[in-house]
């Protein structure tokens, strides 16, 4: 299967770096022009430019603002006016106890995690419509399904992003469009590895640490190792491609067999 995106556009937030810098990598390998996100232009230009070093002859673009304010929205549009393929990876992310997690902080989760993803369907959905084609992705977690003790916030984002992907698939029935979810497992990104080691012996090589901590951490992973986010961006380059043409309105699961149900 050769999957092809030339002549396509897309823009992936939050992409300078984890996850979504290696679903930019993936979209922009296939052939599509990708529009890299981030709050800081400094970082989202230099992000740019790795990028460029990895796949000499990309179609690049630098699309930097901060999603999650009206400004940075404006901004983003304003670079930005329509794309085929929007991948809303933005978000946030942490351990705190549920009784110590403030409105404020709950707001900011919900605004961060799930209101850019709604405010950028708003804004590029009726243009893909109009055009008959188009893919919408939004990268939930396990966390939506296995919601954590330590991470209630995070994992009501996600869980929201399920019923925000399957609403939209609805608006774009029979337009040509898709709307996934696309629900990503225990992932090695930045700082994922010192946490690993927090918690088992420090002396084992990489490969080995891994396994122990899912072995002993995350024991319902069926993959028994860390997902590397290329793997998830190979999900997203494929729903992204006209071979899922087929699928919408669904909640794809990259997570190893970490969610224990027989559902997709």
């Amino acid at each position: 299967m050769q999957v092809t995106l030339e002549g396509r556009t897309a823009l992936v937030t939050g992409s300078t770096q984890g996850i979504g810098a290696a679903i930019a990598s993936s979209l922009a390998a296939a052939g599509a022009r990708v529009a890299v996100n981030g709050r800081d232009p400094e970082r989202t230009g230099e992000a740019v430019e790795r990028l460029r070093g990895e796949l000499p002859g990309a179609e690049l673009l630098s699309v930097p603002g901060d999603l999650a304010s009206d400004e940075g929205l404006a901004e983003v549009l304003d670079r930005l006016p329509e794309t085929d393929i929007l991948v809303n990876n933005l978000g946030v992310f942490g351990a705190k106890p549920a009784l110590e997690i403030e409105d404020a902080e709950w707001r900011r989760y919900f605004e961060v995690n799930v209101l850019t993803a709604v405010r950028l369907i708003r804004a590029y959905l009726p243009r893909m419509k109009e055009r008959g084609w188009g893919r919408v992705l939004n990268i939930a977690s396990d966390s939506a399904v296995v919601v954590p003790a330590e991470m209630i916030h995070y994992g009501m984002t996600k869980t929201a992003l399920l019923s925000v992907t399957r609403g939209f698939a609805k608006e774009a029935a029979g337009t040509g469009v898709t709307v996934n979810s696309v629900i990503a497992g225990p992932t090695h990104t930045g700082g994922v590895e010192d946490f690993v080691y927090e918690l088992v012996d420090k002396d084992l090589p990489w490969e080995e640490a891994q396994r122990v901590f899912m072995r002993e951490h995350r024991p319902q992973s069926l993959l028994q190792r860390l997902i590397e986010p290329e793997e998830i961006a190979h999900m997203v380059t494929y729903l992204s491609s006209p071979f899922a043409s087929a699928t919408t309105g669904g909640a794809l699961r990259v997570d190893g067999g970490y969610v224990d149900s027989i559902l997709p």
